[in-house]
């Protein structure tokens, strides 16, 4: 519609009162018996993990090498054999991805503040947690790590949608590294509970007519509760390639198919390089696509920014910004491993349920195990001790990697001895 004048922007506790003596004896009572539960169950994870690694010292499967595998869609008969001169994985953890929290430390101060940190907030003590991190990021506490326990509070205030404390933390933690602190990721809403295989389109090379067959494919997936795109290994675009792609995404959200979008930035930083106020080549397909990867990733100042001079360039109204539905964003890697990935739910506690049986199915199909958990928020004491015990029952032939665990929920596992039965690849901070 052609205009002169148009409208740009349409867009669809205090403190508690005093106590008396009788209620500050009560609280100091609590604060004792909450200790000592926290220290009852230190012991036993550090039981725990001495008998894991009793029992497993012989392993000598060399789980994964430096570089995740490009592992694929195929299903042999069963797994595959280890590697004759590998070594046993809990003796790597150095090797573990930039951004993993050091392995915990047998004795000291710093580790026994990490093993109970992890512990309450694997048990729901979100709140003593929070406490315990705000006040080693502010003693300069390094919890095995220069930046563990910033990275912890990062994934905590993430996990319980803290986004203002979040920022506040972000300035500080630009301030004392000097460099970009993590961005806080969108995450959907919708199916918190669900938990299986998520289909997975993976563009690459040039986004072009020849993306269509791709494209199709995840037309036909609409219909399955949540789906996973991935942009990172887009080299190119070409303006018929963005008008399909952004027809696609169109049609997905119409459905409201829960999207995971991987390497959205990277694909938006392309088109903007293509772009130029004023120059209308390649036609509109590039723009409308650009404002639709900002609306996915809820940037609403760089939507309007752009919508601007999507305005001036082609002397129309643009489409107007609405919230994303259903859509969550996760962390570009180098390499994708193979796109039949086991999602975990947001939060696993008391017992693992259906969960486990899926989980067998998914083992009896698949020879190399990839568990996306870009949605875990949380998983408590006693159900990690059961999904140990299930990843140890595949064998120690069995390649399992679990992805995308935030760095609460690593250190649990780490402490737990899970390296010696799963590569851990942390969020890259």
């Amino acid at each position: 519609m052609r205009m002169g004048w148009f409208s740009l922007f349409s867009k669809a506790g205090a403190l508690p009162p005093p106590t008396d003596d009788g209620q500050a004896r009560l609280a100091a009572d609590s604060e004792l018996v909450r200790q000592q539960q926290a220290a009852r169950l230190r012991e036993l994870a550090r039981a725990t993990a001495l008998k894991i690694d009793a029992i497993e010292s012989a392993m000598t499967a060399d789980m994964f090498g430096d570089t995740e595998p490009a592992w694929g869609s195929q299903r042999p008969p069963g797994p595959s054999a280890p590697a004759a001169d590998s070594a046993p994985f809990d003796s790597q953890l150095g090797a573990l991805p930039s951004g993993a929290p050091a392995p915990l430390p047998a004795a000291g101060a710093g580790p026994a503040l990490t093993e109970e940190i992890v512990i309450l907030y694997a048990n729901g003590d979100i709140a003593a947690a929070q406490q315990l991190l705000e006040a080693a990021v502010a003693e300069a506490n390094t919890l095995g790590s220069e930046r563990g326990a910033w990275w912890m509070l990062f994934d905590l205030y993430q996990a319980s949608g803290q986004q203002d404390a979040f920022d506040s933390l972000s300035i500080d933690y630009a301030s004392t590294f000097e460099t970009s602190p993590p961005q806080w990721r969108a995450v959907a809403a919708a199916a918190p509970d669900w938990a299986g295989l998520a289909p997975t389109v993976a563009l690459s090379g040039v986004l072009d007519r020849q993306s269509a067959p791709q494209l199709e494919r995840l037309r036909q997936a609409g219909d399955h509760p949540v789906l996973r795109l991935e942009f990172s290994r887009v080299a190119a675009v070409a303006a018929d390639g963005c008008a399909l792609l952004l027809d696609a995404l169109r049609q997905l959200q119409a459905r409201h198919c829960e999207l995971i979008v991987v390497g959205a930035p990277a694909l938006a930083a392309r088109l903007r390089a293509g772009l130029a106020v004023g120059r209308r080549a390649g036609g509109e397909a590039p723009w409308l696509l650009l404002l639709e990867l900002l609306r996915l990733q809820n940037l609403d100042k760089d939507f309007d920014q752009t919508a601007m001079d999507y305005c001036v360039t082609f002397e129309v109204s643009p489409p107007p910004f609405t919230p994303p539905h259903r859509v969550a964003l996760a962390p570009a890697q180098q390499l994708t491993a193979s796109p039949d990935r086991f999602m975990l739910p947001s939060i696993i506690e008391r017992q693992l349920g259906p969960l486990l049986p899926a989980i067998q199915q998914y083992a009896e199909q698949y020879p190399a195990l990839v568990f996306d958990c870009s949605r875990l928020a949380r998983i408590d004491y006693a159900s990690a001790m059961a999904l140990r015990g299930a990843l140890a029952g595949f064998g120690p032939a069995r390649k399992i990697a679990l992805r995308d665990v935030n760095h609460l929920v690593a250190g649990l596992l780490q402490l737990l001895g899970y390296a010696s039965v799963a590569r851990l690849h942390t969020l890259k901070y």
